[in-house]
């Protein structure tokens, strides 16, 4: 397996900067393919599942540009998203030519909302985007989940798609959650981790243990896309 180095960076962001970590492979020359991704309500980027899937990516050959961005309004994070998504295309140390986008709960209905609006624009602007557990409604209010996965249901047939949910996720009801994919034109791939919370925590399991199921999922996923892709 290879290995990788880690470097802090600074992402411009209007007059301010967002603190960004650049996971970078250690044993190719040149990655082509890169994962941008960032957490959820709480946190930063230095959340742990964050950080595992970051340096799994990294070891595995692909470039991770993970971010913290504290502020929870769905637009400003949409603009934050963005400004991450200028900064990676602007390395000119490396020629990458396939971005996903991804994140944790809001993390990634900014990563959708993102994916949503380029692709509006160009078709090859990004690959894919991780969801791992999307909030598809905040606990006991399903009926937000129209307006929270309309980002998702506008997504076009060439976009790709992978959810990681738990079975006992109380902001992703199934059935609902089974409707939105059914009405979705995107591709969409599901990992379902049997008895996990939306925090991604199961009963009886390690994170370790979790998280190792979750990386081998989302690297694999990659690949597949990455080998279909023209």
């Amino acid at each position: 397996m290879e290995t990788f180095e880690e470097e802090a960076v600074k992402v411009p962001f209007g007059a301010k900067s967002l603190d960004a970590a650049l996971c970078v492979p250690a044993a190719v020359t040149d990655a082509h393919t890169a994962v941008i991704l960032t957490h959820g309500a709480g946190g930063d980027m230095n959340f742990s599942q964050l950080v595992s899937l970051a340096h799994q990516l990294a070891s595995h050959g692909f470039l991770c540009l993970r971010f913290t961005c504290k502020g929870l309004n769905l637009a400003y994070r949409l603009k934050a998203y963005t400004a991450v998504w200028v900064y990676l295309k602007s390395l000119q140390r490396f020629t990458v030519k396939r971005i996903f986008f991804g994140g944790r709960s809001m993390g990634c209905r900014a990563a959708a909302a993102l994916a949503r609006r380029l692709s509006e624009e160009s078709e090859a602007a990004v690959e894919g985007v991780i969801c791992l557990s999307f909030p598809l409604h905040p606990p006991g209010q399903t009926h937000a989940h129209r307006q929270r996965s309309e980002d998702l249901r506008a997504l076009p047939a060439r976009t790709r798609v992978l959810f990681v949910s738990g079975t006992e996720d109380d902001m992703c009801d199934r059935v609902h959650f089974d409707t939105t994919v059914k009405e979705m034109k995107a591709q969409v791939e599901i990992l379902w981790l049997r008895g996990g919370s939306h925090g991604l925590k199961v009963k009886g399991r390690s994170e370790v243990s979790v998280m190792e199921e979750v990386n081998l999922k989302v690297i694999s996923w990659i690949r597949n896309q990455a080998a279909q892709a023209p």
